[in-house]
């Protein structure tokens, strides 16, 4: 069986990858008694202490409960912006996105829909990606997504 890493040489104290996420009691674990949301956290980390110019991620908070959701991009965005890195990553939850996002891109049928800074995310956009009707309201300046859902009409 393989541990996940030793951090005996990165001081976890120092590198908000590996205290940020609170990674400390997983340092000589077994990969194999790792639940999921565990072992994302960790290859997160690992991904971050690395230092890589770019990172791709798609649904990097997926498998996460809601507090480490949120320490997870918490830190993907200080080490980003510390370490000057890019960061492309899907996300499905908008609200959560918008808290964490410097500019977004929405596809829509394979094909770039809109692009920008998150003050440009519009109601009516999300209605013509989503199908869906919703309201973009400001929430201490972050646009914040809520569907409309007593008018939204069964496909």
């Amino acid at each position: 069986m393989y541990r996940i890493c030793s951090f005996r040489n990165i001081s976890s104290e120092d590198d908000p990858a590996i205290s940020g996420v609170g990674l400390q009691n997983l340092a000589l674990q077994f990969i194999n008694e790792m639940i999921g949301g565990e072992f994302q956290k960790v290859a997160i980390s690992r991904a971050l202490v690395q230092e890589p110019r770019v990172m791709l991620l798609d649904e990097p908070t997926s498998n996460l409960d809601l507090h480490n959701q949120v320490k997870i991009l918490q830190v993907m965005k200080q080490v980003t912006k510390e370490h000057k890195m890019a960061v492309e990553m899907t996300l499905h939850d908008l609200n959560m996105a918008v808290r964490f996002i410097d500019r977004f891109l929405f596809v829509k049928d394979v094909e770039i829909f809109a692009c920008g800074n998150k003050e440009e995310i519009t109601s009516e956009m999300i209605k013509k990606v989503y199908d869906l009707p919703v309201r973009v309201i400001d929430n201490d300046g972050y646009p914040t997504v809520i569907t409309d859902i007593g008018a939204a009409k069964p496909a």
